[in-house]
């Protein structure tokens, strides 16, 4: 069926209810207002603008302001991640079987990925992870990082399942050849394989690509 699943992080792994993530946010405005010396009434629209063009924030922020990438990682994920997440037992049970590796492939950091994971318990069931620094700190859904993900596995697209809540992440998956599920519901774009509310009910999508 599939020789590895790939799945992104942050309100993938856990639901967006969590509010981790926002957590997260709070510390780019910081660090863009406070580190980076951006106006504050600059900060929202620049963040919009950046990540329409780039993808993430820390690109536009690299680019154009001069941002020490390891510097601005490490701030923005400075969050307690165990005041927001917990072991989650029906999570672990619903990914333990499925076939083939399981890898995270997140725009964060591997820190903060391992952080997620141990918390969620869920770290003993990942073969690796592949984060913002894969592809020298171009995300998703640039090409180049599922390109480095796939060499690195050396598995094919076509032998390969992304498992998102960003839309726009699983349309680059799609064009490559991999399979795709999208997190969270939303609609079944044309390079959407199948639309699932939470990422424990993959298992339940698995059929669609059953061999008849």
């Amino acid at each position: 069926m599939f020789d590895a699943i790939l799945f992104d992080l942050d309100n993938t792994l856990y639901a967006p209810e969590r509010q981790l993530f926002s957590l997260i946010d709070v510390r780019i405005n910081r660090y863009m207002e406070d580190v980076a010396g951006i106006p504050g009434a600059e900060v929202d629209g620049l963040r919009r603008r950046y990540w329409a063009e780039y993808g993430v924030t820390l690109q536009g922020l690299m680019r154009h302001h001069g941002v020490d990438p390891e510097d601005y990682l490490a701030y923005v994920h400075d969050v307690d991640v165990n005041a927001r997440l917990h072991p989650d037992p029906a999570l672990r049970h619903a990914l333990r079987p499925l076939p083939g590796r399981k890898a995270v492939f997140t725009n964060g950091t591997r820190d903060h990925a391992e952080r997620v994971l141990r918390a969620l318990e869920l770290e003993d069931l990942f073969d690796a992870i592949f984060d913002i620094r894969v592809a020298s700190y171009l995300p998703k859904p640039d090409p180049a990082p599922y390109r480095k993900v796939l060499q690195s596995l050396d598995v094919a697209a076509e032998r390969c399942l992304m498992v998102e809540d960003s839309a726009a992440n699983l349309k680059t998956a799609k064009a490559l050849g991999m399979g795709t599920v999208l997190v969270g519901g939303g609609k079944k774009e044309a390079f959407v394989d199948a639309v699932i509310p939470a990422v424990s009910r993959l298992p339940e999508t698995l059929p669609i690509w059953a061999t008849p």
